[in-house]
């Protein structure tokens, strides 16, 4: 059983045990999350509900797992024969996500 559910703009598909990777969330690691956003909700090949935009009554649990950082990117911005040259750097934040449950289903 699987369900897609929408989570800070972003879609993902959620597993019970399965370790998300999403936008950081302002949460402490080990607090619950429920995401009420569920777009699909699939309990076989037979079995799939499709929501209008959402499956009313279906929702998914999470634990915040901990919080890391994406690998760095290089910005480097360049204008041909005008002496111009910015080089900067970023690191994506993200919180992990673990399923525990998909109630409702």
């Amino acid at each position: 059983m699987y369900a897609l559910v929408e989570f800070k703009g972003r879609q993902y598909k959620a597993e019970k045990g399965a370790l998300l990777r999403v936008d950081k969330v302002d949460a402490e690691p080990g607090s619950k999350l429920d995401i009420d956003s569920v777009l699909l909700l699939s309990k076989g090949d037979a079995d799939v509900a499709v929501g209008t935009p959402y499956v009313a009554g279906v929702k998914v649990s999470a634990v915040v797992e901990g919080h890391e950082k994406g690998k760095k990117i290089i910005v480097f911005k360049y204008k041909p024969k005008k002496d111009y040259r910015r080089k900067q750097g970023h690191r994506q934040q993200y919180s992990i996500l673990k399923i525990e449950d998909i109630a409702g289903a």
